[in-house]
């Protein structure tokens, strides 16, 4: 393998030897032969998902047809040697399978029906390698065609290979009694821990126990104006869950340089200025404070990908890599707006769309929360300043509300003694400290929608929820 790659970036095609696709007869004669010898076996070929272009000879997949029709027939009969060579007979394919001497002879060939499992991962097994076969047969010609691009071709192969790799999971079906049994279980658990989390802690108490954290496959949107604090709301997320939980967490920085980014971490880590920081009048104390929380950042396992005019495949392709190479369990994009399309000839909202349908099944493939900040339009201002966003204010495309599993808004409401400000009137400066922010909960699939007020520290870039206000 090492030397094939090597010829490979080398410039030089490796010779394929000119073999028989990899099979295994006995095998697959011994995994039949042992389900026409005991019917019970065929639960275990069901459960590892074995199907009919998984045996490599046209005979032995004719058989294992017509043993699955016999077991999922409304009237369901017991596959044997019989049943079979009749459902053969009846489907005119028995001259395929063999004739009916060789069904016979399948039974004579098992040594023990128990071994049933390692017959069926045998025959699993050669059936991936002549897939794997296939992919490298299809990346050869695909290679030539140069009406396609071939990021586009890389993108399909790396999704192919995916699902190979899922194969053996594709599809499963449990009676509701084993899946009460887990439910139980869950319950049960939860009950005696009083653990309110299920899925990872963002670092508010109150967001936390209105959503169990962010769950495993979810696609969460993050939307607000420019300048309202998004990048900073999920930088101080993406932080808790590396340096506290001790997570690994991928952050794709689309609009904003890496170096830019670590400063903004260490500002909210440090408590330091981020101003300071960018003129160097720092105390020695503050100096302290950053080295001290340098040290700590450097040890966790935040990924940052700084990456401008990223396409979606692209996006796909390094999210991919950090699941598998760096086991990320969250990955945060900032932002949506700024993701290319391989089409760009397409209206904007056919391909934010497709970019938002995407998404969403890449979080359903890694099995990780995807978390997209986005910005809203501006039909908020022309009704009013104070007005807060709803799921009608993201932009470019109503599909975003839908394909997303759970949407927050950041809203920033003006002072009170604004408010009744006349138009053309200078809009009064806010604090750089203790801004009042309201996080709105839009929509969430399996929970409560509302709002959280949280307090935004300007000059830290860092986000704390709003104290309640003690009775006088």
């Amino acid at each position: 393998m090492r030397d094939a790659l090597r010829s490979i970036f080398s410039g030089k095609m490796a010779r394929t030897p000119d073999k028989t696709p990899p099979h295994d007869d006995e095998m697959e004669r011994a995994a039949l032969g042992s389900m026409l010898f005991d019917a019970d076996t065929v639960e275990a070929a069901n459960q590892n998902h074995l199907k009919a272009e998984d045996f490599y000879s046209r005979a032995h997949q004719r058989i294992y047809e017509a043993i699955l029709s016999l077991d999922t027939a409304s009237e369901r009969v017991r596959p044997d040697m019989q049943t079979v060579v009749q459902e053969l007979r009846k489907e005119g394919k028995l001259d395929e399978a063999g004739g009916a001497a060789y069904v016979a002879s399948l039974t004579s060939v098992i040594p023990s029906s128990a071994n049933i499992e390692y017959y069926i991962r045998s025959v699993l097994d050669h059936s991936l390698r002549r897939s794997l076969l296939r992919v490298a047969s299809e990346i050869g010609v695909e290679a030539y065609n140069e009406s396609k691009e071939p990021f586009l071709i890389l993108d399909e192969i790396q999704r192919i290979l995916f699902e190979l790799g899922d194969k053996r999971q594709a599809f499963k079906y449990e009676s509701l009694s084993k899946v009460l049994g887990r439910t139980f279980d869950r319950i049960e658990e939860v009950y005696k821990t009083k653990v309110p989390l299920t899925g990872l802690s963002t670092g508010f108490d109150k967001l936390n126990e209105m959503t169990t954290g962010f769950q495993p496959s979810d696609f969460i949107v993050i939307g607000a104006r420019p300048s309202v604090g998004k990048t900073a709301l999920a930088l101080n997320m993406a932080s808790h869950i590396a340096f506290r939980e001790q997570r690994s967490v991928g952050f794709f920085s689309l609009e904003m340089p890496d170096i830019a980014l670590a400063q903004r971490l260490i500002s909210s880590e440090a408590m330091v200025e981020s101003k300071k920081m960018q003129n160097g009048f720092i105390k020695p104390e503050d100096f302290r404070n950053i080295l001290r929380s340098v040290g700590v950042m450097s040890e966790s396992r935040l990924f940052i990908v700084d990456e401008p005019n990223m396409r979606l495949r692209d996006l796909r392709s390094q999210a991919r890599k950090l699941r598998s190479k760096e086991e990320v369990e969250i990955i945060f994009i900032d932002y949506l707006g700024l993701i290319g399309h391989e089409n760009p000839m397409l209206p904007r909202h056919e391909q934010m769309s497709e970019i938002s349908r995407n998404i969403k099944s890449l979080a359903r493939e890694l099995k990780i929360p995807i978390v997209v900040l986005c910005q809203l339009n501006r039909e908020m201002e022309r009704s009013g300043h104070s007005q807060p966003p709803t799921l009608a204010n993201i932009r470019d495309s109503g599909s975003i509300e839908q394909d997303a599993d759970l949407v927050m808004f950041l809203h920033r409401k003006p002072p009170e003694k604004d408010k009744g400000k006349k138009e053309g009137e200078e809009e009064q400066a806010q604090p750089m400290e203790g801004i009042p922010v309201e996080l709105i909960i839009a929509k969430q699939r399996n929970g409560p929608v509302g709002h959280i007020n949280l307090v935004m520290q300007s000059k830290y870039t860092k986000f704390r929820e709003e104290e309640p206000q003690r009775p006088r």
